[in-house]
């Protein structure tokens, strides 16, 4: 695929952006990029001789564009994390093109593919849209489905959403900056739902939820903050969980047919795999045989 030839200047900071930006240098005159200080050395070792610059918040990123004469009229953005201040937008005289995964109105806001999954929904998508001053309102240029699979971890879901989003880049980008395209309204803003940044203490798991829940939060938290709680006094993360229809109470450990069951406010869970503090992943029978020897 032939590059295309107007050169853009790329925004990021997470490992989403620094995934993006690896597709978008193949396909993309990038002219320099714009990150947070503590990815600036891992973009710039990712991009060679392009220049990297790094701003903390809002307003060093409104010096730094007042500062730097770029020449590109379009600028993408992917996993920021830092606001763009409206001034800063009307530098760019196609504007900046923030490629967010979900499927908008549904979902913006910081963590849309941990809320896709915490939420039960099955299907989600990545939305190119205009940013604006407000958090993720602007006009779309394109949007796609993508079904989330019922195992779905959010690492497994940031993988599929990040190819989907390369293709739409890929594709879209070209006819927007032709002309070809014409960015439209977000449809029925007034459902539009919202999400938050994740704390640590979310992980915690508060087992007076519905089995349901839980096993999504333990799918939905892979990888961080990781579904934590203690069993046989020993801090564990729980790495994957099935629901079964079980009364038991909340918190309550037991052990049939050699798998471990945990009670919750409504059904049980049975935890398929987990990883003790200090030690190495393993199987809910393992651990049985490790630790809970004792209990019927």
């Amino acid at each position: 695929m032939k590059k295309m030839s107007n050169p853009i200047l790329f925004f990021g900071s997470g490992p989403v952006a620094k995934a993006s930006l690896q597709f978008i240098l193949q396909h993309f005159d990038v002219e320099a990029i714009v990150t947070k200080p503590a990815t600036k050395g891992e973009m710039a070792e990712l991009v060679g001789n392009l220049a990297v610059f790094a701003v903390q918040n809002a307003t060093e990123l409104d010096e730094l564009m007042g500062k730097q004469q770029f020449q590109s009229k379009l600028g993408i953005l992917v996993d920021f994390g830092v606001i763009v201040p409206k001034k800063v937008i009307d530098t760019f005289q196609l504007g900046v093109v923030n490629s967010h995964f979900s499927l908008l109105p549904k979902l913006r806001g910081a963590d849309p593919i941990t809320f896709a999954i915490l939420e039960g929904h099955e299907k989600t998508g990545v939305s190119l849209m205009l940013i604006d001053e407000k958090m993720d309102t602007g006009k779309l240029i394109t949007q796609k489905t993508l079904h989330i699979k019922p195992d779905a971890t959010t690492p497994s879901l940031t993988r599929e959403l990040v190819e989907l989003s390369n293709s739409l880049l890929a594709e879209y980008l070209p006819l927007y900056v032709s002309g070809k395209v014409k960015p439209r309204n977000q449809p029925h803003p007034d459902r539009a739902t919202y999400t938050r940044k994740l704390v640590k203490e979310d992980g915690i798991i508060d087992w007076n939820k519905p089995a349901e829940q839980i096993e999504r939060e333990v799918r939905a938290f892979a990888g961080w903050p990781g579904s934590r709680t203690e069993l046989a006094g020993k801090e564990v993360i729980v790495l994957g969980a099935r629901v079964v229809e079980d009364s038991n109470k909340p918190g309550n450990v037991s052990i049939r047919d050699k798998q471990l069951l945990i009670g919750t406010g409504k059904d049980s869970l049975v935890v398929d795999h987990l990883k003790p503090a200090g030690k190495n992943e393993m199987t809910g029978a393992e651990f049985i045989r490790g630790y809970l020897q004792n209990i019927r």
